[in-house]
């Protein structure tokens, strides 16, 4: 008979086969290791945790779930705002004590473990090679899952998708017979694990194993060393902002302002173009936060940075009958401190440890009348805890073909991002109807979700939300499973019947294994 307690030891305990530290529902850790997503909407509710130091730990740890019948979810920075990994019973492997970052010679590539956290990760490549990776500002945040949704940041539009630089991967898969093993798939196409590979440049995690280690370096790369392998971090960052104030903000500026963004990124994100050293940001509160802002980023040893800077603001502006009480373009800082230390993004600064995210792609700018919409949920006179964005996307991330990897969104412009914050909660119901009916109004004409076409190129895997799952909200008959792969679904599902057979790693967003293998 099969024991229900996982085999189990303390740091320190070498004698025997290899097993995780683990913690139990007796134990007094529990409640705390339970809650540890950043989004404390959802608690965990696993039978128990595992915590692998290496590759060998991990493979037990699954073999120990599978043997017990118990269904495997992983974590490595506790991201997954949506909660679809850590609920639903099983076991939790988590993996954010295994933070290695180096370079492995062997294979020409930088190695990085999944628990190894973005802002350690800026830090060790830019003070020991002067590289950098097209990741994003949360330093908090681990690559285990950043990476495999098809992570980015702001120098996306310069160097590309963060799954770009995928050169290979380590993966605990199950076979049929229910036994774990280590898989190192590459991006060779002759490497018989090469669609395993692919299924990590943003296939989602939990999909197929769990994730060991990456290794990243340049597409087609060649050389030996190290600082030709990645791109060149910069040195100097170049911040500008325009804020307007909410008091004399009106419907017809808000949309001329919106649109006016949007278009200027419609119009400048060819890949290596001038402009896609630039990014930026639009974010509107509820107007009882007081501030519409438009941030721009760029590497200030970028040729004329300011100048470009200024153009952006002046095409941002242009037409807008009202004066942004603050305009700005010279706020130079170190990149490596603005990188690792400003944008932290914990609850504070977020508005709350609650909360709700919902996303889309746009390839062009909404229309009028859907902005008009936005800002009428914005400007109510009863206060909501609701950010309205737009990141800046394109650029050398479209280069790249739709099928190349399985993120597969490569002509979008942009990528918005709604978002309700909250602490109290008393407050969920209220707080998540009103971002639903916000994004339900800006796609009132597709269904109430972004569905691929013209304007829209779906949702971003990274800002899962399991409303596109369901039919109250998604009503445009487009499934979830389009709206974050498009086409590149069933090659995933596909790659699931080979890798998880048994479909031991699932929940709530989970690829699904086909119907007829």
């Amino acid at each position: 008979m099969t024991s229900t307690r996982p085999a189990h030891h303390e740091s320190g305990n070498t004698a025997g086969p290899p097993r995780p530290a683990v913690i139990t529902a007796d134990d007094p850790r529990y409640e705390d290791a339970v809650r540890q997503g950043f989004n404390q909407r959802f608690r965990s509710d696993v039978d128990y945790l595992c915590y692998p130091a290496d590759t060998a730990e991990a493979v037990a740890a699954v073999d120990d779930a599978v043997a017990a019948g118990r269904r495997v979810s992983v974590r490595s920075g506790g991201h997954g705002y949506e909660g679809t990994g850590s609920t639903g019973g099983g076991v939790l492997i988590d993996l954010s004590t295994m933070t290695g970052i180096d370079f492995d010679p062997s294979r020409r590539a930088f190695s990085m473990q999944p628990g190894a956290k973005i802002g350690d990760i800026y830090r060790t490549l830019y003070k020991r090679w002067g590289v950098t990776i097209p990741a994003g500002e949360g330093t908090e945040v681990c690559i285990g899952g950043h990476l495999v949704g098809g992570g980015f940041g702001p120098l996306s539009r310069r160097y590309g998708a963060l799954v770009d630089y995928l050169h290979a991967v380590e993966v605990v898969v199950v076979d049929a017979s229910g036994r774990a093993s280590a898989i190192v798939a590459t991006d060779d196409p002759d490497d018989p694990h090469h669609d395993l590979w692919w299924a990590h440049t943003g296939g989602g995690g939990g999909n197929f194993g769990v994730v060991t280690r990456y290794w990243l370096r340049r597409p087609g790369a060649t050389s030996t060393d190290p600082r030709e392998l990645l791109p060149p971090a910069p040195v100097r960052w170049r911040n500008g902002y325009l804020m307007w104030s909410w008091d004399t903000m009106t419907e017809r500026d808000f949309v001329r302002i919106t649109r006016n963004y949007a278009t200027w990124f419609e119009r400048n994100s060819a890949p290596g173009s001038r402009e896609a050293d630039l990014t930026a940001f639009f974010c509107a509160t509820h107007k009882s936060d007081g501030v519409l802002t438009v941030g721009s980023l760029i590497d200030d040893d970028v040729p004329d940075a300011r100048l470009l800077t200024n153009e952006f603001f002046d095409a941002v502006t242009e037409g807008v009958g009202v004066e942004p009480t603050t305009r700005t373009d010279d706020g130079v800082v170190s990149w490596l401190y603005f990188f690792t230390h400003s944008n932290r993004g914990d609850h504070n600064g977020l508005g709350g440890s609650r909360f709700k995210l919902k996303s889309a792609y746009l390839r062009k700018p909404y229309p009028d009348e859907r902005i008009a919409a936005a800002y009428r949920h914005l400007a109510t006179d009863e206060p909501k805890s609701i950010y309205f964005m737009f990141i800046g996307y394109g650029g050398q991330v479209n280069a790249v073909a739709p099928d190349a990897t399985a993120a597969a969104q490569r002509s979008s412009v942009l990528k918005g991002s709604f978002l309700s914050a909250w602490w109290d909660p008393d407050e969920d119901d209220r707080r998540i109807g009103e971002l639903r009916a916000l994004y339900r109004d800006l796609h009132a004409d597709t269904g109430g979700v972004p569905v691929p076409g013209e304007r829209n190129e779906g949702a971003y895997l990274n800002y899962p939300d399991r409303d596109l799952a369901d039919p109250e909200w998604n009503t445009s008959g487009v499934p979830w499973s389009t709206l974050y792969y498009l086409d590149n679904y069933p090659r995933l599902q596909r790659i699931k019947q080979r890798y998880d057979p048994r479909g031991e790693f699932r929940h709530s967003l989970s690829i699904e294994l086909p119907e007829h293998p």
